[in-house]
């Protein structure tokens, strides 16, 4: 996972490459689709958690608990950034 300086970098030169013309392959339209994409992901997974406390039944909070908390550790495994569970997971 790239860290946040290089990340700017390269969606600076995929816009650069867009505007200019220069994306004979769509690497930098896929990268820059990807990274709005990611964003939104991300604002869905914070108004989630929010949405934990609000008070939906037991099996629904339950099953979006379980897929919110499979996507952060898909993430932190791609940046390596997992953690160790001891087993409490």
């Amino acid at each position: 996972m790239p860290s946040k300086e290089e990340l700017a970098i390269a969606l600076a030169e995929a816009a650069r490459m867009r505007e200019q013309g220069e994306d004979p392959k769509f690497i930098a339209k896929a990268l820059l689709n990807a990274h709005y994409q990611v964003e939104q992901l991300n604002h869905v997974l914070a108004a989630v958690e929010l949405y934990f406390n609000s008070g939906m039944a037991v099996t629904e909070h339950q099953r979006l608990k379980k897929a919110v908390e499979a996507t952060k550790r898909a993430i932190e495994r791609s940046a390596g950034l997992e953690h160790e569970s001891f087993g409490l997971r």
